[in-house]
């Protein structure tokens, strides 16, 4: 899938990696970008279309699948990290996560998919974590959600293959960002991030490990969980 020329739909477009994915399309010439936030003042970017979207409000979904019908790219960029524990954890905070790293990317493969097979087919970027195949203390809920959404994004691009989609898992370590600001270990940047994300994109690839981390955390996949357990993200 190519971005030139592309319309291109992004979530959590108003800081950090959502900010960068909408900076690094401008300059690789899509013809138009739609950046989402909840609050649509917060994107003060030249040339976009700023709209209002929580993703976990069905009614926000579905008003941005009407208004940005022309859209041949969707980047599941939004993201909740709260910090939870399953035994220990508030249920509704951890439902919340869920809505926002699980569901809300659900909402917006089956609200765009239509548009995106009217459109050519297009592709969905899915933005995932090392997390999504390890688990790791102060974090165990969150991993969980990208686990889930990991799936999702298998499962997604099975069912979306009929209509010439690609669906692509964007999984990453740490990124500098507002979200890792508490966390004194190695980070990569959001530029190197979302860079690694389109140029996967446009090679064709489904699945994009950004960083070393996440190369490493895949690699673990075989060993045994007490062996897992021991490896940093970091």
């Amino acid at each position: 899938m190519q971005i030139k020329g592309s319309v291109v739909l992004v979530t959590g477009a108003n800081r950090g990696i959502g900010a960068e994915f909408v900076r690094q399309l401008k300059e690789r010439g899509a013809a138009k970008v739609y950046a989402a936030a909840r609050d649509a003042s917060s994107i003060d970017v030249e040339g976009v279309e700023a709209i209002t979207l929580d993703v976990t409000d069905p009614a926000q979904v579905a008003a941005a699948a009407e208004l940005a019908g022309d859209v041949q790219i969707v980047i599941n960029n939004a993201g909740s990290s709260s910090g939870l524990t399953f035994v220990d954890g508030d249920l509704d905070g951890i439902r919340r996560e869920f809505e926002t790293n699980f569901f809300g990317p659900l909402a917006l493969t089956r609200a765009f998919a239509p548009a995106l097979a009217a459109n050519g087919g297009g592709a969905v970027i899915n933005a995932l974590s090392a997390l999504s195949w390890i688990s790791s203390a102060g974090a165990t809920v969150y991993a969980a959600s990208k686990a889930a959404a990991w799936s999702l994004t298998d499962g997604a691009r099975i069912e979306l293959a009929g209509q010439g989609t690609q669906v692509v898992g964007m999984h990453m370590g740490m990124v500098d960002t507002d979200m890792t600001a508490g966390y004194d270990i190695a980070k990569i940047s959001p530029e190197a991030a979302v860079t690694a994300a389109l140029d996967g994109l446009e090679a064709g690839l489904s699945e994009v490990l950004v960083d070393d981390t996440a190369k490493f955390v895949k690699s673990t996949l075989g060993q045994a969980p007490s062996e897992r357990y021991a490896v940093s993200i970091g």
